[in-house]
């Protein structure tokens, strides 16, 4: 059981890790960790997600919850339906990108404020295993909610495009199909992948996997489109492709929607510290206060309470609005890469070229057998000539480059970034980094 509790959800294979009776036993600790008596639950598309639905509800209810049950929607959706509906609390059944045997839980308190490993997920298991909630002499109710034309409401009311864009978007036959339906009709849409199957029968829904992109990317070229938009399995990532079917890097689509953002006025603007150096760099000179966050959305969703930002942008893809609840909104993602086409009058390839200004390694991910503390402490000592901080693991600064070295949340991993002014400065850091952390 140990191994479905993460550092950012509950997740695990269905029915051997996660059932409809684990789901019951997770639903009344989740209401002995939290005391909450009203409760949003929304599920994605998955075949056994109204199962492991049918178990949670009896938990809550019977802990003395009330169920508003949103049914079929994204977990932006479900974000927004916490914040909105002013309950104590929220779980979103999915297992995201993840093939369609998994399964899982993403928690959270009031305002959509996660629950995360260090935060509650760890307590929640012990009262899981030791079965620790008190009894209720009143049981809660389950009722049914129906979100989707306040969401969209919600988006549109941030459009400020006047034409109808041509673009591609790919579903991945998943929860993307409710993140972008209340504002379909306002562009002209090439779908891919438009029925809800649980099973992916396409490709995984996993915008990170460069290669789940190729037919969105053939699309894109074939048809002429504006851009094009790939989502993940709950949509509460997306990955954008250019008008030319090229890919545009995370880190500097947060540059692109920080300009959208900041023509409205000067706002705080986080961005993942692996992002390139062209990010804060545009944010600033868009008026912007660019502020550095680490890894994991349960870090950043706090941090952006904690400096009052208004957009947080992470290199795999989650893009967090203020405007709902601190959480991801992918649609509000796409609205914005919209009008600021619109503004400019420009192609996509145009507005990413002038970010493309530095030469990155990318994540190269190490397996590693020593302990990854001693490794990272290598890698302070080696660059101890340049600016180090450590927020999230080693990160070193100079004139020309800068590294970040950090351990997986959820695999024995240690991960490097190095981006340099030239590829050949970039690759030669990268090839002299990787050498101490796999020696």
């Amino acid at each position: 059981m140990s191994g479905i509790f993460k550092a950012y959800d509950i997740r695990g294979v269905y029915p051997e890790q996660i059932n409809a009776a684990l789901a019951e036993s997770i639903g009344r600790a989740y209401v002995e960790f939290t005391g909450a008596k009203k409760v949003v639950v929304g599920r994605d598309m998955r075949p056994h997600s109204a199962d492991l639905f049918s178990g949670l509800a009896r938990g809550l209810t019977a802990q003395g919850v009330d169920v508003i049950d949103l049914g079929l929607c994204s977990t932006p959706q479900s974000y927004f339906a916490n914040g909105t509906l002013k309950a104590d609390g929220s779980i979103m059944i999915t297992a995201s990108h993840n093939p369609g045997e998994w399964n899982g839980f993403k928690l959270c308190l009031a305002d959509a404020v996660p629950i995360s490993g260090a935060t509650g997920i760890m307590d929640i298991q012990k009262i899981v295993e030791e079965k620790s909630w008190k009894p209720c002499a009143v049981p809660g109710k389950v009722s049914s909610y129906d979100i989707k034309a306040e969401y969209g409401a919600f988006l549109r009311s941030f459009v400020k495009f006047d034409r109808k864009f041509k673009i591609v978007v790919d579903y991945a036959n998943a929860m993307g199909l409710y993140e972008f339906a209340g504002i379909k009709d306002l562009f002209e849409v090439i779908p891919l992948y438009d029925t809800l199957d649980g099973t992916f029968p396409n490709h995984e829904a996993n915008p990170l996997k460069s290669e789940t992109l190729d037919a969105i990317r053939a699309r894109v070229k074939e048809t002429g489109a504006d851009f094009g938009a790939a989502f993940d399995g709950d949509a509460d990532r997306c990955g954008f492709i250019d008008d030319r079917g090229e890919i545009i890097p995370m880190d500097l689509f947060t540059a692109l929607i920080a300009q959208d953002i900041l023509s409205r006025g000067p706002a705080v603007i986080l961005y993942d510290l692996r992002s390139s150096r062209a990010v804060p760099e545009c944010i600033r000179a868009n008026g912007g206060t660019p502020i550095r966050s680490r890894v994991g959305h349960a870090f950043i969703k706090a941090q952006m309470r904690e400096t009052g930002a208004v957009f947080a942008g992470e290199l795999s893809g989650h893009y967090y609005f203020k405007q709902n609840f601190t959480a991801e909104c992918q649609g509000l993602a796409v609205v914005m890469l919209t009008n600021l086409l619109a503004k400019s009058g420009k192609p996509l390839h145009e507005l990413v070229q002038p970010l493309k200004k530095y030469y990155s390694s990318g994540e190269v991910n190490s397996k590693v057998s020593r302990d990854p503390r001693e490794i990272l402490a290598e890698i302070k000592a080696h660059c101890a000539d340049g600016r180090v901080f450590e927020l999230d693991g080693v990160s070193a600064e100079y004139d020309k480059w800068w590294c970040n070295v950090r351990a997986s949340n959820t695999e024995p991993l240690l991960r490097l970034i190095v981006e340099a002014d030239t590829p050949e400065l970039m690759a030669a850091k990268r090839d002299e980094l990787l050498a101490i952390i796999r020696k």
